[in-house]
């Protein structure tokens, strides 16, 4: 296995130091060893702001302390891991692979890979932010973006991915410093602000708008903590997808893994379990694509709006002011239901008046009465802010694959700052690099080459619980402004189409207002608490 990644250099002192606490120092996946849990929350917390490696942040922030020599052994590891497999494969009790929980550092994966680890619900997942870190940078002397083996196996095809991929890290990385400037003398600095927060203002802002022009090849480092059960299941699903790049760091993974939580991951290559998983997850996938491809056969889609409200239940507001009483009740559910039909709207008002009470922030949430409705919503966003929504993973999300088919999208100020001819630039040379990847068979690897300003179409399936969770969460005014406006147009739709007002109401934290410069208060309140604290 040939795997595309810059190799970090370590000093043999630093080598010592970080040797106990981290599963390898050369490879891009490696687990955390013996340090507390709440040095390893607070890595993984600056791991998503910071242009560095998780293992060069340990060194530079963290390591003061840290000892040389071996991790401490556990005692008692031989008679849990007899426990683990007697429980697994004679009992067949799965929740026990639960127990085990490891931080796993996946650095330098490509967009498309960073999606596929963060698929899964019972995880937690930080992610290196394209807002907050530049990509202007050549580790390695080349820009961050991966070359998949599928495309280095046809050197011609090679030789014009990296060529069209140089050219749209270099107008990023030439139009950096130009944007920030853009944007100094559209918002000049207020003189109450720190030179600190009005620099970090314009740079998040230059990011946001230039973001569009990096492919989904570009690097990106994912921290993880999850359960022995939900990499078991991350692993298979890896394992049967048809990217080389994911299969590889399926391999990496399985391999750290087992450094740290051996015994819940022995089923994961065993022919009649792991593998007869994988070839199950392998062929419906095939077998549905190709059932899609028959019988969808020249069917174009219909033109849409960027947010559509496919499905939702007329009687959801009924429904969820009887399942509100049904705690404080002794009625059975349906039951409660009939009451809450015969109940005036001000009745119904009332109930979840109550029920929601008064909420001063927007962490002040209703109970799991609001999982009683839900909302299907299918959208079709640029891939940039698809990725930000994609995170919302207790819903229900599925998405297609990423093409240039639906356009792309041009932020507002590209054209006034004189862009425009540029990243029109990026986006034609990039469709035709797509093209000839997929008439070269290699439809798959052919998304690494889309860049980020391109539509992709997905949906979103939600209880109205976890609507008020995403709207509220993505209508902040430091919100990027494409996912703002996704959310914003979800909350319009769950009122007027769904007539829900009531559920829409009790979003009190939706913001619509007009932003200019997103992540300016979110700065100021950032400089006023650093402050604080001295």
């Amino acid at each position: 296995m040939t795997l595309d990644f810059v190799a970090e250099a370590f000093t043999e002192q630093e080598r010592t130091v970080l040797a106990p606490h981290f599963t390898n120092l050369d490879g891009p996946v490696f687990a955390l060893l013996d340090l507390p849990e709440v040095v390893k929350g607070a890595l993984f917390a600056r791991y998503s702001r910071s242009a560095k490696s998780l293992r060069r942040l340990f060194l530079d922030e963290f390591a003061e302390g840290a000892t040389s020599g071996s991790a401490t052994t556990a005692v008692g590891v031989a008679r849990a891991e007899q426990l683990y497999e007697r429980v697994f494969f004679e009992y067949g009790d799965d929740s026990v692979a639960q127990l085990g929980g490891v931080h796993l550092a996946c650095e330098q994966a490509s967009q498309p890979l960073a999606k596929v680890l963060e698929w899964g619900r019972l995880a937690a997942y930080l992610e290196q932010s394209t807002r907050y870190v530049p990509y202007d940078d050549k580790p390695g002397g080349r820009w961050r973006y991966l070359v998949p083996d599928e495309i280095k196996a046809l050197p011609e095809l090679e030789s014009r991915y990296r060529a069209t991929l140089d050219r749209s890290f270099e107008t990023y990385a030439g139009w950096l410093g130009p944007m920030q400037s853009f944007f100094q003398e559209m918002f000049p600095k207020d003189p109450s602000d720190s030179d600190f927060v009005y620099r970090m203002t314009i740079r998040a802002k230059a990011c946001d708008t230039l973001r569009g022009l990096l492919p989904a090849a570009t690097r990106s480092n994912v921290g993880i903590f999850a359960t022995a059960q939900a990499y078991e299941q991350l692993l298979l699903r890896m394992r049967a997808n048809p990217l080389a790049e994911v299969r590889d760091y399926a391999d990496l993974m399985l391999t750290e893994l087992r450094k740290v939580v051996p015994a819940f991951l022995t089923r994961v290559d065993l022919p009649d379990r792991g593998v007869a998983w994988t070839e199950h997850l392998r062929a419906t996938t095939e077998a549905t694509a190709a059932i899609a491809e028959r019988t969808l056969s020249g069917v174009t889609p219909e033109q849409r709006p960027e947010v559509t409200l496919t499905d939702f239940d007329p009687d959801g507001e009924i429904k969820v002011v009887a399942a509100a009483l049904y705690t404080a009740s002794s009625l059975p559910d349906d039951q409660l239901l009939g009451a809450a039909r015969k109940m005036s709207v001000d009745e119904r008002a009332a109930v979840l008046g109550a029920y929601i009470g008064e909420r001063q922030n927007r962490r002040h949430k209703p109970g799991r009465a609001f999982e009683r409705t839900s909302y299907r919503f299918d959208v079709l966003c640029d891939y940039g802010a698809f990725r930000d929504l994609q995170r919302h993973r207790l819903l229900t999300l599925e998405w297609q694959p990423l093409s240039t088919a639906h356009g792309f999208e041009v932020p507002p100020e590209i054209e006034p700052a004189g862009l425009l001819e540029d990243w029109q630039a990026v986006m034609t040379e990039s469709a035709a690099l797509v093209d000839a990847l997929r008439g070269a068979g290699l439809s798959s690897a052919a998304q690494y080459a889309v860049p980020m300003a391109y539509r992709i179409r997905f949906y979103m399936d939600m209880n109205a619980r976890e609507a008020m969770h995403l709207i509220e969460l993505r209508t902040t005014p430091q919100g990027h402004p494409v996912y703002r406006r996704v959310a914003q147009q979800m909350h319009r739709l769950i009122a007027d189409q769904a007539g829900h007002l009531a559920i829409a109401t009790s979003m009190k934290y939706a913001d619509h207002s007009r932003v200019e410069l997103e992540r300016l208060e979110a700065e100021r309140r950032s400089d006023v608490k650093r402050q604080a604290l001295g």
